[in-house]
């Protein structure tokens, strides 16, 4: 469901069905009581499970894997490849931030996919908060993710059930796109009608 919605909306947006680039991230998210793996980020301070994603220039989700917190970015990011290895025929590039930056990363990225793994970085001179060239999208669709309160924490016993109500809000997402988008052309020709009348 998720790859239908996702190519009729690239289609409604007059891109091609399937992307040719792609941007990685991931996303560290504290769990309940619940029972089921998990993990603890040291560098996010978190204890709980870490979300993989993979999104399209558009932000729309490719692929996601849901892992316990304790597994490093590249780690993460190669079991999520290869999950995704096959399914994008277009595909050959993916930009991701510093967290996945490394000679070896890359080069595996490349050999084992032929993908080219580009890392976006900072500019050294500015200081704070900067919005970065494509990872501004990744961190978006998280964004997005954050307006359902199912997803605000970790509520599952199994990661295949987080990974499911992850696509779930994807697609209620494209759904209600899809669904302006069949409106909006339509008010414009009746403006348009009563403008030339």
């Amino acid at each position: 469901m998720n790859q239908t919605l996702r190519t009729k909306l690239r289609i409604a947006e007059g891109r091609e069905a399937e992307p040719s680039a792609a941007i990685l991230d991931s996303q560290s998210v504290k769990t309940t009581d619940v029972k089921g793996i998990r993990g603890y980020d040291a560098g996010k301070q978190v204890k709980g499970r870490k979300r993989h994603i993979l999104v399209d220039t558009m932000g729309l989700l490719l692929m996601v894997l849901v892992h316990a917190a304790n597994i490093q970015e590249r780690d993460g990011a190669k079991l999520l490849l290869n999950k995704a290895k096959g399914c994008f025929t277009r595909l050959c590039l993916i930009w991701a931030d510093a967290g996945y930056r490394g000679k070896p990363m890359i080069d595996w990225v490349r050999n084992t996919h032929g993908w080219i793994l580009e890392i976006v970085k900072r500019d050294k001179g500015v200081k704070g908060f900067q919005v970065l060239p494509r990872r501004w999208v990744v961190e978006r669709t998280f964004a997005w993710f954050g307006d359902y309160r199912r997803l605000s924490k970790d509520y599952e016993v199994l990661t295949e059930t987080s990974e499911a109500m992850i696509y779930a809000a994807m697609v209620r997402l494209m759904v209600r796109r899809l669904a302006l988008e069949s409106v909006e052309p339509r008010a414009n020709s009746q403006t348009g009608s009563k403008a030339a009348a």
